[in-house]
């Protein structure tokens, strides 16, 4: 009864139009309340108790850290050099601009783990560029918004180090390995179906008479934006750093870069860029500590092991269970942002994946394939309606445009469930 309760409470709070986070506190601390009624005070003590022990855990220092990399990269010039000299290899004609926001919105992947961040960075220099040479102002929101979502598979990533902190055996390092290869096929899925739909409907007629960067110039200007993948990325592979270290010494890579070296950033661009990535950091952090007392209530009111016995005898078999959790995953995805999913349905999934006995860092790459996903699905896509701010377009302008982006998308989420080595490959030859 109560665990009903907690559901419907949820679900109906959120309706009312009250933040995911704060719905999921207050179900949470109700159901608490119901659950200890005769001394109902006495447990709702477990509420600040867990709103604490959410946040406390040491991969989430790593958090605030990588969203503040990637305000300060989105301000250092970072991403309009990597323009450039992605400009200069592929060169310019129908479908390159959609092409090249693709490559660079991967490569800052690399730096910085946040996708509305990236999609702020490459949809302020792309689709400006886009709308130049005569690309719709949808498509390019669609492109860029899907682009972005690449972000939170290629490392560093701010997804896998909340899921790692929810998992037991999830180690940071393995799923930052896990998440490159099905990163980089993402992003090769989404360039084949942009490219596709600019040829198809005579987009960017402009484009080829638009000037094409000098090479070693662009190369030269970009060789500090190249680098950062190297230093983050490649530090935790020395063993310099761990993941939350190697995020402290992306800030100061970034600041180094932004203020000494272009100078595109001076002191005073110090505050705004701190207060940016604070108030989004601080979204993020308390979205987790409340939802560690909704994780309570779920533990102690007995709901997941039933719901987890329900689901294995259901009849649909393994792969059965696990087109369901896909397809769950998908409408969620529609409508709550990907940390709220891994949030509440983490806790409901671990059960059942010790019951198949899946692979926790295989099924963590899925989970942030569906999560990636619902970045640029509408009506809630984060990444979304960052680019289509940017151009000046409504979400429902962005539909025809985003749905080939989604199937090719579903395409890799598919191969990575029949081939699973596509996500353990590296990791395991890397001894994670």
């Amino acid at each position: 009864m109560i665990a009903t309760l907690l559901f419907t409470l949820f679900i109906v709070i959120m309706l009312l139009g009250v933040p995911v986070g704060a719905a999921l506190g207050l179900a949470g601390a109700a159901a608490i309340a119901l659950a200890n009624a005769e001394t109902a005070w006495f447990g709702l003590l477990a509420v600040p108790q867990n709103f604490y022990a959410g946040l406390g855990k040491y991969p989430l220092l790593a958090i605030p850290m990588f969203v503040l990399v990637g305000s300060i990269f989105d301000r250092s010039g970072v991403a309009a050099r990597l323009v450039n000299f992605a400009t200069a290899i592929v060169g310019r004609g129908p479908g390159m601009l959609p092409l090249i926001a693709i490559a660079v919105a991967m490569f800052m992947g690399g730096i910085s783990g946040s996708g509305p961040a990236t999609a702020a960075a490459v949809g302020s220099v792309m689709i400006a560029a886009m709308a130049r040479a005569g690309y719709p102002g949808a498509y390019s929101a669609s492109v860029v918004g899907a682009a972005a979502a690449t972000d939170i598979l290629i490392p560093p990533s701010v997804a896998f180090i909340v899921y790692s902190v929810l998992v037991p055996g999830a180690s940071v390092p393995a799923l930052f390995a896990a998440g490159m290869v099905p990163g980089l096929l993402v992003g090769l899925a989404l360039i084949a179906p942009a490219v596709w739909m600019a040829r198809r409907h005579g987009m960017g007629a402009r484009e080829a008479d638009m000037p094409r960067p000098p090479f070693w110039r662009s190369l030269r200007e970009a060789v500090w934006g190249l680098a950062a993948p190297v230093v983050i990325l490649g530090g935790m592979r020395m063993g310099w750093f761990t993941p939350t270290e190697a995020a402290v010494v992306a800030v100061f890579y970034g600041l180094f870069v932004g203020m000494v070296v272009h100078r595109t950033m001076g002191v005073r661009d110090l505050f705004p860029i701190l207060r940016e990535s604070g108030e989004l950091s601080a979204v993020i952090l308390i979205v987790v500590s409340l939802a560690g007392i909704f994780a309570f209530s779920l533990s102690t009111l007995g709901v997941i092991d039933p719901v987890t016995q329900a689901i294995v005898h259901s009849g649909l078999g393994e792969y059965g269970v696990l087109t369901l959790i896909v397809l769950l995953l998908v409408v969620a995805g529609m409508f709550l942002d990907g940390i709220s999913i891994f949030l509440i349905f983490v806790p409901l999934m671990w059960p059942i994946m010790q019951h198949y006995q899946w692979d926790v860092v295989w099924f963590g790459v899925l989970l942030t394939l569906m999560v990636a996903m619902g970045q640029f699905t509408p009506p809630l896509a984060v990444n979304l309606m960052v680019s289509c701010r940017i151009a000046g377009v409504s979400m429902e302008q962005t539909v025809r445009w985003v749905l080939p982006l989604v199937l090719a998308m579903g395409v890799v989420v598919l191969a990575v469930i029949v081939w699973p080595p596509l996500a353990l490959w590296l990791p395991q030859a890397l001894g994670f």
